[in-house]
């Protein structure tokens, strides 16, 4: 494994790229050479020239590295408000994305744009969908989405699941809806075409089996959206747009307005929330599901005497939950 240390001096960062290899119960690091203060200046295509062998497995890993501190260097010159649900350092990791986002990512060519996020499209739908019960994996909804095969063995639900997901991205991609009750039924009903008839919100009452919090009753639905909304709006230039996001996700899910797609919903309001501010989309992944449940009912502590209550200390686990899920997850897809 090759990767880069950093050594700190009297308060300077120096890096030094580095090797370990296993031999039995031990590790053996090597230094292989001095990569200098300034991280600007490490370029990964020399580096790889020069050892080859050594670098290929580790290269996307070097690269994700380099770009990610780079950002984080060129971010350190600007001054950041201060926010009361965000440490310092997770502001500067959540700027440093929104900068790369908007200054590298946005200026590669269309094609390469859309490929990356046809990768996230696949990612985003597998993930979301698979919290919700969906066994359909990675390759085989790559397959659907290009090349319309049908996995074997799997529902039709399923495969109308990630198509309405997909559907739904591109629907949202790039349009500035503003955030109200006729968006939020339009975005349920086109994730659950062809899956469950039951289009707007629901008209009895509902217990999520195995969650410890209670739905909205069925004569306050209404009210309840309205007031999330009207929340929001009030809101949304007040709080950091990742803030506000997982926010206003955590209380629609506490209102749970459907019979069904509550989840899915909530996720895909999510992302097109950070988008109105020009932020780059989240992915809550499969692999930390249980995770992300705990720290969703962790936060219903936080609204117990009403849902436009934004508690910060019983938040402070699903927010720092959502930043490290939107640092591996950006870092993972949108970096060429």
């Amino acid at each position: 494994m090759v990767f880069i240390h950093i050594k700190k001096i009297k308060g300077k960062k120096y890096y030094t790229l580095r090797m370990s290899v296993r031999k039995g119960n031990r590790v053996i690091t090597k230094d292989l050479c001095n990569l200098g203060d300034d991280i600007t200046k490490i370029k990964l295509d020399n580096l790889e020239r020069e050892y080859k062998e050594k670098i290929r497995k580790s290269y996307k890993t070097l690269k994700n590295f380099l770009e990610k501190n780079i950002y984080l260097e060129k971010i350190k010159g600007k001054k950041l408000k201060k926010d009361s649900y965000l440490s310092k350092e997770q502001q500067m990791e959540i700027e440093a994305i929104f900068l790369h986002y908007k200054t590298k990512f946005l200026k590669l060519d269309k094609l390469t744009q859309k490929e990356i996020f046809e990768n996230f499209i696949v990612n985003f739908a597998v993930n979301s969908t698979s919290i919700e019960g969906n066994t359909i994996n990675f390759k085989q909804a790559r397959d659907l989405f290009a090349n319309e095969k049908i996995p074997k063995d799997k529902t039709l639900r399923e495969v109308y699941d990630l198509k309405n997901t997909k559907k739904v991205i591109l629907f949202l991609k790039n349009k500035k809806y503003p955030i109200d009750a006729k968006l939020i039924i339009k975005i349920h009903d086109m994730l659950l075409d062809n899956i469950d008839e039951r289009k707007g919100f629901r008209i009895h009452d509902i217990r999520i089996f195995g969650q410890p919090f209670k739905p909205t009753p069925v004569r306050y639905i209404k009210p309840d959206v309205n007031l999330l909304i009207k929340w929001y709006n009030k809101n949304k230039k007040k709080l950091h747009p990742l803030v506000l996001s997982i926010l206003f996700h955590h209380k629609f899910e506490n209102i749970h307005p459907f019979s069904d797609g509550n989840g899915r919903t909530g996720r895909v309001l999510m992302n097109h929330i950070l988008s109105l501010s020009g932020y780059p989309p989240n992915i809550i992944t499969k692999r930390f599901g249980k995770d992300y449940l705990s720290a969703m009912n962790n936060a219903d502590k936080a609204i117990k005497k009403s849902l436009i209550d934004s508690d910060k200390k019983n938040y402070q686990r699903l927010i720092d939950f959502a930043v490290s899920e939107f640092q591996v997850s950006y870092w993972d897809i949108f970096l060429v």
